[in-house]
C-alpha cells in the first residue's frame, strides 16, 4: 500500500482530500498544526475526521505563533464579516497567514521522508476561496520541484508527488465529492470565528463560502450555526 501524508485542518476541503486519498488506496498519515490560531475547534475536528476516516496515524505539530503575527486568525485583529462575494474575491484578506501552506508542507515533507511516503496531499482550492497565494496551482507545482531537489530521498530518486485533488473544484463540487465518498460532513469545522461553544458564525468568509457551496450542491449543511443578531 502506498503511504501518504495528508494535511488536515478539519475543514471541508482537507477532509474531502483525506477521503480521496483513502479511496485511492493510500495509507494516510494525517498532520495538523497548533500555530496559535484563534480557537481549538478545528484541531478537535481534525482528530474526529482522522479517526472516522481511518487514518493510520494523526499528529499535531505545535508552531510558535510569533512568526504568524498580523493575521486575523492568529492575532488581535477582527475577522471580517458579512463581506460580499465581490469583496471576498478581491485581493488577499486579513485572514491570510504568512507563508502558512509553505510551512505546513515543509513539515509534511519532513515526515513523509521519515516514514518513506512519496505522496503528500493538501486541500488547496483555487476556485471558491479567499485569494490566498499559497492555494494556487503554480505554488503546488513549485513546491513539488523543491521537494525533489531539497531532500535526500529526492536526490536518490525516490520522488515526491504533491497532490491537490480539489484545486479546480468549486465548493459545491467538493461537497458533492465528499457525499459521494460517504463522508460525514457534520464532523468538519470551517468557521474562522466560532462561538465559545464552537458554533459557526455564518458570517466570516469561510462560513459564507461553505454555505454557498451547500446551497449550490442542493443539500443542507449538517453543522450548527450560532443565531445571527438582528
Amino acid at each position: 500500500m502506498k503511504h501518504a501524508v495528508v494535511l488536515l485542518s478539519g475543514g471541508l476541503d482537507s477532509t474531502t482530500t483525506l477521503a480521496i486519498a483513502i479511496a485511492q488506496c493510500y495509507q494516510a498519515y494525517t498532520l495538523s498544526f497548533d500555530y496559535g490560531q484563534r480557537h481549538r475547534f478545528e484541531l478537535k475536528a481534525a482528530q474526529r475526521v482522522s479517526n472516522a476516516l481511518g487514518a493510520k496515524q494523526h499528529r499535531v505539530v505545535k508552531i510558535d505563533n510569533q512568526i504568524f503575527a498580523g493575521s486575523a486568525l492568529t492575532d488581535d485583529v477582527d475577522v471580517p464579516k458579512k463581506r460580499s462575494k465581490k469583496e471576498i474575491g478581491a485581493g488577499i484578506p486579513v485572514t491570510y497567514v504568512p507563508a502558512r501552506n509553505t510551512i505546513f508542507l515543509s513539515h509534511a515533507l519532513a515526515w513523509a521522508e521519515v516514514i518513506g511516503a512519496g505522496h503528500i496531499f493538501l486541500g488547496a482550492n483555487a476556485i471558491d476561496y479567499s485569494g490566498y497565494p499559497d492555494c494556487r496551482p503554480e505554488f503546488i507545482a513549485m513546491f513539488e520541484t523543491l521537494a525533489n531537489i531539497a531532500t535526500k530521498a529526492g536526490l536518490e530518486g525516490r520522488r515526491f508527488q504533491i497532490h491537490a485533488p480539489l484545486i479546480k473544484f468549486s465548493k459545491a463540487d467538493i461537497i458533492r465529492k465528499a457525499l459521494e465518498l460517504d463522508v460525514d460532513l457534520s464532523l468538519t469545522h470551517s468557521c474562522y470565528d466560532p462561538s465559545p461553544k464552537g458554533l459557526a458564525c455564518g458570517q466570516c468568509d469561510s462560513c459564507q463560502l461553505r454555505l454557498k457551496g451547500f446551497r449550490e450542491a442542493g443539500v443542507v449543511d449538517p453543522i450548527h450555526y450560532a443565531p445571527i443578531a438582528s
